[in-house]
């Protein structure tokens, strides 16, 4: 039996298929950087940690449809007396394409649904580096995206900064959205 010919990317749409709203084409880490300023007396003394956790949502459009969506989480855990234990920044992203939909829900997919859909594998890569330094794995709390998308339309006069072709929205790409 031969197959008819088609695209050789099976997430591509076939002709005649409804579009998805949202394809994710890829993700991967853009940056990460971790300090252990202290190691090894940070491991050996074993003081419960004060911690700083910071997630941000960046925006980079490539064309009206495709964009890269970065998940920014910097972690820091330092001592009661403010030394530093560890310094953690991992910037992870996707690059997705919209589909046929509504100008008012672009701003939903981009910055709730897709971060949904990344955070899960960034907080992984956190825990697993966090443990691989000597630490007890930072595992963080689910991210509620849906008030910093709030916060980051507030922040901004209700428009949606960085998206081409979106009605009352500058072209630039955005700057950080939000923290956790």
């Amino acid at each position: 039996m031969t197959t008819p010919p088609g695209p050789t990317d099976p997430a591509a749409p076939q002709p005649g298929a409804a579009t998805p709203p949202l394809l994710i084409h890829g993700q991967y880490v853009k940056d990460l950087s971790f300090e252990n300023p202290r190691a090894p007396q940070s491991l050996i003394e074993q003081k419960q940690p004060q911690l700083n956790l910071n997630v941000t949502v960046n925006n980079r459009p490539f064309d009206p449809k495709t964009f890269e969506i970065s998940l920014k989480v910097e972690a820091s855990a330092h001592t009661a007396e403010k030394e530093p234990l560890f310094l953690l920044e991992l910037e992870y992203a996707g690059t997705v394409s919209l589909g046929a939909v509504p100008p008012e829900h672009v701003g939903p997919l981009l910055y709730i649904e897709t971060p949904r859909l990344l955070f899960p594998f960034a907080r992984t890569i956190i825990a697993n580096l966090t443990r691989e330094a000597g630490f007890p794995p930072l595992n963080i709390a689910p991210v509620d995206f849906v008030a910093l998308y709030r916060q980051m339309m507030e922040q901004n006069g209700g428009k949606l900064p960085g998206l081409p072709g979106t009605p009352g929205a500058p072209p630039a790409p955005t700057g950080p959205v939000g923290h956790a």
